[in-house]
């Protein structure tokens, strides 16, 4: 900052002691420490705060960043799962159009007189169960 060396702190003492005095030198050298001390206190403070508001501020980008990940995963998460939801929707349509164009044979008979219940027969993806009635055309296992 200032490019005192040691022959011009010796100039600059021997004024003061010339110009203050012996006996209030050393109050005067107390009190220019204290102010001096106070001044990088308050330095180191304000340096301290702004290091803060720019680690603040790269939190907060940051967190933006990952708020805009966290976004693109839900809608592709959400995407794939409407695909999955269509697909699951067409197996069960043409699970029921296979079963509804085969005519009835002993074995669903016997299914449906045990009344086994619909959903049993179904595909289970964990989505939405399309409408109507499935049935079996399956034999009857004997036990």
């Amino acid at each position: 900052m200032f490019d005192i060396g040691f022959s011009e702190l010796i100039v600059i003492a021997l004024v003061a002691l010339i110009v203050i005095g012996p006996e209030r030198l050393p109050r005067v050298a107390r009190t220019l420490g204290a102010l001096l001390g106070r001044a990088q206190r308050y330095v180191n403070d304000v340096k301290a705060d702004i290091q803060r508001e720019v680690d603040l501020d790269e939190l907060k980008n940051i967190k933006s960043t990952f708020q805009d990940a966290a976004k693109s995963v839900e809608q592709s998460v959400t995407q794939a799962g409407q695909e999955l939801q269509a697909a699951g929707e067409s197996l069960n349509k043409s699970i029921s159009g296979a079963v509804e164009d085969k005519p009835e044979t002993a074995a669903t008979e016997q299914l449906a007189a045990a009344e086994i219940p619909a959903d049993t027969v179904q595909l289970d993806l964990g989505l939405e169960p399309a409408p109507g009635p499935v049935t079996a055309a399956a034999p009857k296992v004997q036990g």
